[in-house]
């Protein structure tokens, strides 16, 4: 449950644990506070502060999706026949495994989403059934990635 904290500012230790863990979210809280010089228990409370605030979101297990076969990332610039539309077409999204990422944006696009498929083959098949056929949606236009040079979190 997020707690509203407003105008609160990350302290130098908030920072310091946020970096360790963004680097490895598997390092123990007792590993980070003795790298930090302090208790266990000042890292589980402030892990748990800035959960309730929801600076913390989770964490994941990052895979690489062409270690398992899926060696095609594609982004998709998506037009919806009408902006009021776009609640339910992300609902109809969400059901589409292949779309790891949803952006609702300006520019030409109504929303922009990032898709991984196993194959060229496996991409025509989920714009053709799977993706263009959905209510709301007018037209897709897609871009292949070719090399992923750069994925990383913000620095604190």
């Amino acid at each position: 449950m997020e707690k509203n904290y407003t105008n609160y500012d990350l302290d130098k230790l908030d920072v310091q644990i946020l970096s360790i863990l963004m680097e490895d979210a598997s390092i123990p809280y007792t590993e980070i506070a003795k790298k930090l010089i302090v208790s266990g228990g000042t890292i589980h409370v402030r892990m748990k502060k800035m959960e309730e605030m929801g600076i913390i979101r989770g964490s994941n297990l990052i895979i690489n999706p062409q270690k398992i076969g899926f060696d095609i990332t594609a982004f998709l610039g998506i037009y919806l026949e009408k902006g009021s539309q776009y609640a339910d077409a992300v609902e109809q999204l969400k059901q589409v495994k292949e779309v790891v990422e949803l952006h609702y944006c300006t520019g030409q696009y109504s929303m922009f989403a990032k898709i991984i498929c196993k194959d060229t083959s496996h991409l025509r098949k989920v714009l053709n059934e799977d993706i263009q056929g959905l209510k709301g949606i007018q037209r897709t236009e897609t871009i292949i990635s070719l090399e992923e040079s750069i994925k990383r979190q913000i620095t604190l």
